[in-house]
């Protein structure tokens, strides 16, 4: 894994140091990086001076220190080969109709430990669209509070066991069902934390002052109790006062909407704290958590009222292009997102200070983080607003590595992976390798093509993180289904197996025997699950974000699948 930094780490400096000592730092666990204790640190800089002092006191066919075999190379932590699973917290096994951060999220984080596995990557924990996506969700910075667990609310003393309601066996989420479960005890166990007086009341209110928290959670606090007061379809409906943020308007809605904008950010705190306890049992397992980032924010959202000219909107703030993709592996037609762009000249005249904020809030909430659609910051497809297709759209250029250098000098060391799926340009890979970040490779789309194919396994970088399959793809078994017979021949050919062999244990194999340094593997292929338990279809807009594990497995009895792969990490260095 490579991070976006202004200055190379010690580790990576060293060359021949002896191997009665390591250098071996925990694992990175932020994006700020777990460092090197002080000690660990001077005993390090210590060697190297000492190893460099030693070479410089002899001359050329002058005999070594006898010890000079023992001046090995110490592996650099950064390089260690990983491996990890997809599974969104939605998708755990719950009594309230959909997966959340109580016991089951601790229980998989035990299990993944148990595998080998070090890395955890979920989905946007932003609150989603209705259909429950997060990618189109109304906030780029809020938890989603469907996430919070009602048992550990009845731990925290906020809610009693007896109000829970009776659990539900949903093999799938239906977000409006789990809504009308959860919504009102939630908000009941928020206004008992602002009626309290404990030390649980005093982490809201320094929660609520964090100038890193507030920067962006008043604004979405606002927006949702001007949204909730209105109820029209975007804010581009509201009154003039409202939507242009005069200062009267927004004193008079903090005085009529107080006790809403109190319950908004302490239902925050609440999912902030829950998540953290997730995040630190998971860091105490050495398991690091991956996070994803959709590149564009919705329309109708904090984001976009409060920070109208860093977007492509005209005068009456109504967007001018909207994002999209031209046709893909996924779409013959292309996707029209809709999303408004963003205004990168206003931007940069900024510093990118909002991608700064943005950056810095999921440093709060990952260790590292997969940016969703990473081209469109070399060049972007823009479609006019008016259009209905997504293929009138024209190719624009993007900011490329200013951004980056922003965010590097704004926030300092990170670590991001690139989905760099799609239409890839020259530019595109540029930018990638300029800054550092791993690129990804999916194995479902290797088998089509030629031998050049860059999926294809003998393609693979080390600095890449390859996947069986993504949230957007189909599982290994419904996607071997639809194979057509020429690709599932060359596929066969390629992984020397038969038509009686486990196809997904087949993939899963090859990707963990990928050079690639991580490989992922989404929670569905371990299971051996077909079609019915894919995340999400592309450009369908109903069926999808609802999968769930089956409530007759639970991750006790997920010692076969566990032993299996612990096996093939030890086989291919990934432990």
């Amino acid at each position: 894994m490579t991070t976006l930094s202004s200055s190379p780490s010690l580790c990576s400096s060293l060359k021949l140091l002896r191997s009665s000592s390591s250098c071996e730092p925990p694992i990175v666990a932020a994006f700020l990086g777990n460092r090197p204790k002080a000690s660990q640190r001077l005993s390090l800089r210590s060697r190297m001076e000492a190893v460099s002092t030693s070479v410089s006191s002899v001359s050329v066919g002058e005999d070594f220190p006898l010890d000079y075999e023992q001046w090995l190379p110490v592996p650099d932590p950064e390089s260690r080969r990983r491996a990890g699973v997809l599974l969104h917290p939605t998708s755990f096994r719950s009594p309230h109709g959909i997966g959340d951060l109580g016991e089951e999220a601790f229980r998989f984080v035990d299990w993944l430990h148990s595998t080998g596995c070090s890395l955890w990557q979920v989905l946007p924990l932003v609150p989603p669209d209705e259909g429950g996506s997060p990618y189109a969700g109304q906030d780029a910075n809020c938890g989603n509070t469907l996430l919070i667990s009602l048992d550990e609310l009845v731990k925290d003393g906020l809610l009693m066991k007896d109000e829970l309601p009776l659990p539900i066996d949903a093999d799938s989420v239906n977000y409006q069902t789990a809504n009308k479960l959860k919504s009102p005890l939630i908000t009941k166990a928020a206004k008992r934390l602002i009626c309290g007086n404990g030390e649980l009341k005093s982490k809201l209110q320094a929660f609520r002052i964090d100038p890193s928290i507030s920067c962006w959670l008043e604004d979405a606090a606002y927006f949702a109790a001007i949204d909730n007061t209105l109820n029209f379809y975007s804010w581009f409906e509201w009154p003039e006062p409202l939507k242009n943020r005069h200062l009267s308007a927004m004193e008079a809605i903090y005085e009529s909407q107080k006790e809403f904008i109190d319950l908004f950010i302490a239902k925050q705190f609440l999912f902030q704290r829950q998540w953290q306890k997730v995040r630190e049992y998971a860091r105490s397992k050495g398991i690091t958590i991956m996070g994803d980032m959709p590149i564009y924010v919705g329309y109708h959202s904090a984001d976009v009222w409060a920070n109208k000219k860093h977007f492509l909107l005209n005068r009456k703030g109504f967007p001018l292009l909207v994002s999209g993709v031209p046709p893909d592996l996924f779409s013959e037609t292309g996707q029209l997102w809709g999303s408004p762009l963003y205004d990168w000249k206003a931007m940069e005249s900024e510093q990118f200070s909002w991608w700064v904020h943005r950056i810095r809030r999921a440093q709060d909430l990952y260790d590292e983080c997969r940016i969703d659609h990473f081209r469109g910051f070399a060049g972007f497809w823009a479609v006019p607003s008016e259009a209905k297709v997504a293929t009138v759209g024209r190719w624009k250029v993007g900011p490329g590595k200013s951004l980056f250098d922003a965010i590097s000098s704004g926030v300092g060391k990170i670590k991001i992976i690139a989905e760099d799926l799609g239409v890839i340009t020259e530019d595109v890979v540029e930018l990638r390798k300029s800054i550092g970040a791993p690129g990804m490779a999916v194995l479902q789309f290797a088998f089509g093509g030629g031998a050049d194919n860059p999926h294809l396994p003998h393609n693979h970088e080390v600095n890449q993180v390859v996947y069986s399959g993504t949230h957007d793809n189909d599982t290994i078994r419904g996607w071997w289904d639809n194979l057509d017979q020429e690709e599932k021949s060359k596929a066969m050919k390629y992984l020397s197996i038969g038509e009686e062999n486990d196809i997904s244990w087949s993939l899963i194999k090859a990707a963990f025997s990928s050079v690639a340094q991580t490989a992922i593997i989404p929670m569905q292929d371990i299971l051996g699950l077909g079609s019915s338990a894919r995340m999400n279809t592309p450009a369908t807009e109903v069926g999808n974000w609802g999968w769930r594990i089956p409530s007759s497995t639970s991750f006790d009895q997920l010692q076969t699948e566990s032993d299996r792969l612990r096996g093939l990490l030890s086989l291919y260095g990934r432990l």
